[in-house]
């Protein structure tokens, strides 16, 4: 799946890419500093669940930072990627000014160059390998920044690229559910020529994209546009059905699939098992978020139930839990705060989400742990007891391990509280299929070269199989399974036409 070095040197060497490199000495290009990403004002934006955060690059400011890439000999930020996009080939075509083939180099491997734009932690995949930050000490190329930058432009051209399909060969295969994995894989396989058909449990195609990720980092607008692509290169989708009870996956068989990718997500939330968990006004992030996303809860037109609490602690420290205390604060929270039982510098969440919490007026309350909660009469939360803690010797994430302090518990007012720890995969497709090998922790086993499980057709990606990660690492799943699904599945078609 990794791009051919010798294709690289070779698109390095065509002319183009050689007059842009003699316009500009890499010392001049060392000097030019990095695009800062105009943003909507806190005030205006906290007053908006879907006004977008992050506004875009303008034209000049992308041409300026597309010119500080080096276009290196040994592109490492290529090696960041888990879809492989060829980074310095897309960012040259925007300094040149053709930002539509930029757009259409990045959908060779990225079925979804919008969405990784603007949710994937660059920081620390691909701009943690540019030259920059290997070299210097200087401020990575701003490569997310122009990502998104080329596939807005394009949707906001009205000259939409539909990648080339290769002839059908006949061969029908699904995906069991339709978040990024399912996606990057469908688009990758039905480019190959296959007939691909994507099933999703929800009314809405998108997985996590829809449910999990507030419109003010990814509007839907824009995940619709380029679930609109898929469908125009060949991709099927069918909603509310659930792949095991709506059908079996022998009835799928019956119906001609040969070979499935499971990617049902990781949508059992976890809670912490402590006193009081059980109130009213106590749910998972995923519930609080997927009332607000997808069933717009935060809509007066819609009649979808939610509490709009007015004193609102998120548990956990993660883009899930950023998500969900900024989704409070614009449901109209007076306090809205993040409890966190280590310290700001061990957070998994972006950088940029920490950043635009405090900007927006969230409370970071770190080094504090959950006890137990309290009710009122009529068993709704009213507040819960926490401990402060310190940091002591790593464990196995390689985070320092949290440690309770004798003596340091309190007390504190809330009337909603969201869990974000994390997640569990859902147990259904495993449940239905015993020859199925999972993991003590629910996950799908699978051989990590080839996304291939215990049953031969059958290939799993993304939080299924991780038990939840990143947009971008599922998205590498969905194309390695596909790439190793092709072979199985030609492999086995030869075997049957040799016979």
């Amino acid at each position: 799946m990794s791009l051919n070095p010798e294709h690289l040197k070779e698109e390095r060497s065509q002319l183009w890419r050689a007059e842009l490199r003699s316009k500009i000495k890499n010392k001049e290009r060392m000097f030019i500093p990095r695009v800062k990403m105009p943003e909507l004002a806190p005030a205006l934006r906290v007053k908006h669940q879907d006004k977008e955060v992050n506004m875009g690059l303008l034209l000049d400011q992308a041409l300026t930072e597309a010119s500080r890439c080096m276009d290196c000999v040994n592109p490492t930020c290529i090696e960041g990627c888990p879809v492989n996009i060829n980074i310095p080939k897309f960012i040259k075509y925007i300094e040149q000014g053709d930002i539509l083939q930029a757009a259409a180099t990045l959908k060779e491997t990225n079925a979804l160059p919008a969405v990784c734009g603007r949710v994937c932690p660059q920081e620390k995949q691909c701009e943690a390998r540019c030259f920059y930050v290997d070299k210097t000490d200087k401020p990575a190329v701003a490569i997310g920044h122009l990502e998104r930058f080329a596939a807005d432009y394009e949707r906001n051209s009205g000259k939409t690229n539909i990648p080339f399909t290769a002839k059908s060969n006949g061969i029908k295969v699904a995906t069991v559910g339709s978040g990024p994995a399912a996606l990057s894989f469908a688009g990758d396989m039905v480019k190959a020529g296959y007939d691909v058909t994507v099933f999703e449990a929800l009314h809405e195609i998108g997985g996590v994209l829809k449910y999990g990720i507030p419109e003010f980092r990814l509007p839907n607008s824009v995940v619709d546009f380029e679930l609109d692509i898929l469908k125009r290169m060949g991709v099927k989708f069918e909603t509310n059905y659930i792949v095991g009870r709506t059908a079996t996956f022998d009835d799928l068989r019956e119906e001609g699939y040969q070979g499935f990718f499971i990617a049902s997500g990781a949508g059992l939330p976890r809670f912490m098992e402590i006193p009081g968990e059980n109130y009213n006004g106590i749910l998972s992030s995923n519930e609080y978020l997927t009332r607000v996303n997808l069933m717009g809860a935060a809509s007066d037109a819609m009649d979808t139930p939610i509490f709009k609490g007015k004193y609102v602690a998120v548990i956990g420290g993660g883009n899930t839990a950023m998500d969900s205390v900024r989704t409070a604060l614009r449901l109209g929270a007076h306090r809205a705060m993040i409890i966190y039982r280590r310290s700001e510098a061990e957070m998994p969440a972006r950088i940029e989400e920490v950043k635009h919490a405090k900007e927006e007026g969230v409370e970071f309350m770190t080094l504090c742990n959950p006890l137990e909660y309290f009710a009122d009469e009529k068993g709704h939360v009213n507040g819960m007891r926490l401990n402060r803690m310190g940091l002591g010797e790593p464990d196995a994430s390689g985070r320092r391990r949290p440690m309770p302090i004798d003596g340091s518990e309190f007390e504190l007012d809330v009337d909603l509280v969201v869990v974000a720890v994390g997640v569990s995969p859902n147990p259904l497709v495993p449940s239905c299929l015993p020859d199925l090998k999972v993991t003590t922790w629910g996950t799908i086993v699978v051989d990590e070269d080839k996304m291939q499980s215990s049953i031969s057709e059958m290939f799993a990606g993304g939080d299924i199989v991780r038990g939840g990660a990143t947009v971008i690492l599922a998205m590498g799943d969905g194309r390695k399974a596909a790439e190793n699904m092709d072979l199985y599945l030609q492999n086995k078609l030869s075997s049957l036409t040799q016979k």
